[in-house]
């Protein structure tokens, strides 16, 4: 549910999948970028660092999906890296898969109730709950995916694959100061990225470290650019 609001998260049999709405009249909305990957791979970190990094040359805001608690929103209050009405959550009460992907009506009414009640929006990041390697974002939602794993999980994971990994328009591959620690050979996830993904982009970061997040608010910065032009 979102926040308070009831709603069946599974949705009526049979029922059509929601779409997104069109942008308002004369005016663009905001790009809306989907986070998802595997629990505890730094989804919320990676939220943080890019309000932190963009807050200052934008004007965005956060829903994040849990499936009983809005634990993820919460983290982010608690930091302060946006002001508390930039920040929503949705408990989906089932798998992340049926709220960001099958079902995404109480997602894009959340999404939909921060761009009328903040006004001008340059972005919304959407960040799903831990899921596993098939997570991904229906397009009605979101307009970009971002699929963050991390390597404690080993150097097999971008070998692995699935559609997280293969097909998001970024993988993030973080905590990469870990890696001496796990024994992951980050040569050979590198290896292993592009044979999954091509010349899709993949980008190699450590949240922890200063500066850690600077290469995936670049690309952000690209998407922004080229969705106002588009």
């Amino acid at each position: 549910m979102h926040r308070d609001h009831p709603t069946d998260p599974f949705g009526a049999p049979g029922a059509p999948a929601a779409t997104a709405a069109p942008p308002a009249s004369g005016r663009r909305r905001p790009l809306r970028i989907g986070l998802g990957g595997p629990v505890g791979s730094g989804k919320t970190a990676t939220v943080a660092a890019l309000c932190r990094e963009l807050r200052e040359e934008l004007s965005l805001a956060v829903v994040t999906n849990d499936i009983y608690t809005t634990e993820d929103a919460e983290f982010l209050l608690r930091h302060a890296v946006l002001p508390p009405e930039r920040i929503t959550a949705v408990a989906t009460g089932c798998c992340p898969h049926t709220a960001i992907r099958d079902d995404i009506s109480a997602n894009l009414e959340a999404v939909e109730e921060l761009e009328a009640t903040l006004g001008r929006l340059d972005l919304v990041l959407v960040e799903s709950g831990g899921d596993n390697l098939t997570a991904t974002f229906s397009r009605g939602l979101v307009d970009a995916q971002v699929f963050v794993i991390d390597v404690a999980g080993g150097d097999k994971i971008p070998r692995k694959g699935g559609p997280g990994i293969r097909t998001a328009d970024l993988l993030v591959v973080n905590k990469t100061d870990l890696a001496p620690l796990v024994g992951a050979d980050l040569d050979v996830m590198a290896r292993d990225a592009r044979a999954q993904r091509g010349e899709l982009p993949v980008v190699f970061c450590s949240l922890a470290r200063p500066g850690g997040v600077a290469e995936v608010a670049a690309w952000v910065r690209q998407r922004l650019a080229a969705w106002a032009h588009g």
